[in-house]
This record gives C-alpha cells, structure tokens and sequence, in this order.
C-alpha cells in the first residue's frame, strides 16, 4: 500500500488505495459508525489517512480475517485498540515479508550472474 502523504483524499482514491469498489466504502460508512469522512462544499467525501487507517483495519477485519460485518463492529466497540495494535503488526509484518522476498529476489539474481 502506497504511503499517506496528502491531507486529504477523496474516495476514488482511497478505493485505488485498498483495492476495493467505491461502493463498498459508502456501504461501510454507513455500517461503521467510525468511518466519518469529511464533506467538501460540494458534498464530495474527503477522507484523511487516519480514516483511510481506520478503513483499512475494518478492511483487515472483513476482507482478511473473513469476520461479517456484525462481528468486526463488535471487535472494535469491544476493544478498538487492541484490534487497532493488532492489525498494526500485522500491516508491519506484511512490510517485513515483502522485503524479505525483495531481498531474496536480489540476492537469487545476483548468485545467477556470479555463475
């Protein structure tokens, strides 16, 4: 996932972002009480990273760890910030592998252009 540099971001971008319809971003907006993008003057919603954080850990919650809707509402009304520290090493461990096979990629192609 792509690194959080704007101030805001509308929701095109933030369904590019995660990969997921735009469709489904206002579908969970109005199932997820915690998901309360901002509105420009002309109604156009504009999310900020800490919304897209807070998307991408329902998102964690849904799409990866296959909770209904119902159940991962309940996780985060129960304990936010567990779910929230949780999902936390989870996205850093996902960060760790993809190096990893970066550098194992690296370093299977530099042992073929030693032979």
């Amino acid at each position: 996932m792509e690194e959080l540099t704007k101030r805001f971001y509308r929701i095109g971008d933030v369904a590019e972002i995660l990969g997921i319809p735009a469709s489904t971003l206002r579908y969970w907006e109005k199932e997820f009480t915690i998901i309360k993008p901002t509105r420009s003057a002309k109604n156009i919603r504009l999310y900020t990273p800490k919304d897209i954080e807070t998307i991408k850990m329902i998102y964690y919650l849904v799409k990866e760890k296959g909770l209904k809707l119902d159940a991962a509402q309940a996780m985060i009304r129960r304990n936010r910030e567990g779910v929230s520290k949780r999902f936390e090493v989870v996205e850093r461990l996902k960060r760790v592998r993809d190096q990893l096979k970066a550098f194992n990629k690296a370093l299977l192609e530099a042992s073929k252009a030693g032979h």
